[in-house]
């Protein structure tokens, strides 16, 4: 662009010398030299600072990388690359055949423990009982075994109770008393088995439950789907691939539907005059002639140049050489024709600020010419 600023200077000077045939001398040639620079240098300081111009302007956009949940052989390819889908439209299929024998299979156990907790509840009342008829039991042991030992000691050796009898009452007794603690074990496991609940759900049955739900999601997951609107494109997935749930490794890539963002690369020394809702104008390599209006959205915090992060390397000093520009952010207002561009297209960007907003015209024309030149050839080709 400065390139042609100063032949536009060129070309006026030469109409002028031309038109009022001026004569080449040692005076006019230095004069129209150096007023050229001193006029242009004036204009290039005041543009480059005050309305900053950026050759290295590209539309960014993001993917979603579509992993399969589920490790399986492809079966169908249902999305066609290049065309609009809607969130929910499948994708692609995964063989379902394992997923529903394993859900088939928590189905049958969770059937099995259902029908458990009727089982666990009659087990539980049996102790119950059972623990009723050890302490009737214990109590007539005791109370035979207390009578006997009562008579033994008042009748001394005249008792009509041996001590045979009595020795055997208190066994009996002892046993009794044992039978009904270990019925008093046995009920408590019961009705721990019983009441052990989760929200009310047996905690047996809510486990294959939750088994069930893991077994039937993953089942659903052999069917992928859009997470969003949008496209994919460049489709190299087929039929009979094996997709397996890898970050690194992804099916496919998709397209969201998303608002539209320049970047443009602007030298740092434009930051103090660059702010959010400065008029912008872009030109696209692929739009020869045509100008698109926006305004800065953003201009962006941080700079990767000067990025570090924990590690067991040292930074080098060459780093510091890598001096970077600041990244602008610019949403473009509604075009019907970059609708129609393809994500990611290159081009050139100038922002305009409220500072010497005169001589943002000459940066406007410029820009304009700028544009009529990408006809012949896009700037960095």
């Amino acid at each position: 662009m400065d390139l042609l600023l100063i032949l536009t200077y060129t070309a006026f000077c030469v109409a002028i010398f031309k038109i009022f045939k001026i004569p080449l001398t040692k005076w006019t040639v230095p004069t129209a030299i150096l007023g050229g620079i001193a006029l242009i240098g004036t204009l290039l300081l005041l543009m480059n600072y005050n309305h900053p111009y950026t050759k290295f302007a590209r539309e960014y956009f993001a993917t979603t990388p579509i992993n399969s949940a589920v490790r399986g052989i492809v079966t169908e390819v249902a999305v066609k690359p290049n065309q609009p889908i809607k969130k929910g439209d499948v994708l692609f299929k995964i063989d379902p055949i394992p997923y529903e024998a394993a859900l088939m299979q928590k189905l049958a156990e969770l059937e099995e423990a259902e029908q458990q907790v009727p089982q666990l509840e009659a087990a539980f009342n049996v102790s119950q009982a059972t623990v009723a008829q050890a302490q009737a039991d214990k109590d007539r042991a005791e109370s035979a075994y207390k009578r006997y030992e009562e008579g033994r000691k008042k009748g001394g050796s005249n008792s009509p109770f041996t001590e045979l009898e009595l020795d055997n009452k208190r066994q009996l007794f002892y046993a009794a008393q044992a039978r009904l603690e270990a019925a008093k074990a046995e009920q408590l496991r019961t009705r721990l088995a019983f009441e052990s609940n989760i929200d009310g759900v047996n905690t047996k049955v809510a486990s294959l439950q939750a088994q069930v739900d893991k077994a039937r999601f993953e089942l659903d997951m052999t069917v992928v789907r859009a997470p969003a609107d949008g496209i994919v494109t460049q489709l190299a997935l087929r039929k009979g691939a094996m997709a397996v749930p890898i970050p690194l490794r992804p099916s496919l890539s998709f397209i969201p539907d998303e608002e539209r963002f320049i970047a443009g690369a602007f030298w740092q020394n434009s930051l103090l005059r660059l702010k959010e809702g400065d008029d912008a104008e872009v030109i696209f390599d692929s739009v020869p002639g045509v100008v698109f209006k926006g305004k800065v959205a953003k201009v962006l915090p941080a700079m990767a140049e000067g990025e570090i992060q924990f590690g067991g390397n040292l930074q080098s000093s060459n780093r510091l050489f890598q001096r970077g520009r600041a990244l602008v952010l610019i949403e473009l207002d509604e075009n019907d024709v970059v609708g129609t561009l393809p994500a990611g297209v290159a081009g050139q960007a100038a922002i305009y600020t409220e500072h010497f907003t005169h001589v943002s015209i000459i940066r406007k024309v410029l820009l304009r010419m700028q544009g009529w030149l990408n006809y012949i050839f896009a700037e960095g080709h």
